[in-house]
């Protein structure tokens, strides 16, 4: 059957020599796979290449087939036209780290309007706005809520850390659980506060999410910030 939906790369892989598998977030379906045929041969078909760059939001029509993996668009356009994320090198970095995170933690194949949403707004704060370096700790402490596995500030020294977050880890993780977008530079820490803040944020996920793994990107990030 033909369903019109968004969709959020989250991964796009070479097949063969001429096609691509993809896998996106979709509004109405949660995450999905397309195999995209021949398309890198077709010069000027409905289809190209550039639609698929990550975390890019698309409006796409799917053939869809309850039973199969993997999918076909029928037709793509944009969504939204990034003006920095995938052109300034800082965000394309962070956003390669974020999809890697995401393609990780979302498996379910179904609805969720509010977790959609959520990745929707963010990137489009995020390609709108100035570079923050603290974007995404603040990105993964939100996402945490959506996944059902959001610290509770109240007991952050007894279930979140491990032994060795000093106060002033404590303190930060605090100020950035809850924070709006908009406030993020009120927080001032150095590159390697951030990281460490980073680390843990990823072993609670890994603590809460039994098949969650090291981001391979993540040393793009450590390169970044130093």
């Amino acid at each position: 059957m033909l369903l019109n939906t968004n969709a959020i790369v989250l991964s796009a892989l070479k097949y063969k020599d001429s096609s691509l598998i993809v896998s996106c977030y979709t509004r109405e379906l949660g995450v999905q796979s397309y195999i995209l045929h021949h398309i890198f041969k077709v010069k000027k078909g409905k289809l190209n290449p550039a639609y698929f760059q990550l975390l890019t939001q698309l409006e796409i029509q799917t053939n869809y087939k309850p039973n199969q993996s993997l999918h076909k668009i029928t037709e793509v356009k944009l969504h939204h036209t990034y003006t920095s994320l995938h052109t300034n090198v800082y965000k394309s970095s962070v956003s390669i780290f974020i999809a890697e995170v995401l393609q990780n933690v979302l498996k379910e194949e179904e609805k969720n309007a509010k977790l959609y949403h959520f990745l929707e707004a963010s990137l489009l704060w995020y390609d709108l706005n100035d570079f923050n370096a603290n974007f995404h700790l603040a990105f993964l402490l939100k996402l945490s809520q959506y996944l059902g596995i959001h610290p509770d500030p109240n007991t952050l020294h007894l279930n979140f850390f491990r032994h060795d977050m000093n106060n002033q880890k404590i303190y930060v993780l605090k100020n950035l659980l809850g924070i709006h977008f908009d406030d993020l530079n009120t927080i001032k820490i150095n590159a390697q506060i951030r990281q460490d803040i980073l680390s843990e944020i990823l072993h609670y996920f890994s603590v809460h999410l039994g098949d969650f793994k090291k981001p391979k990107s993540l040393k793009i990030l450590h390169d970044i910030f130093n």
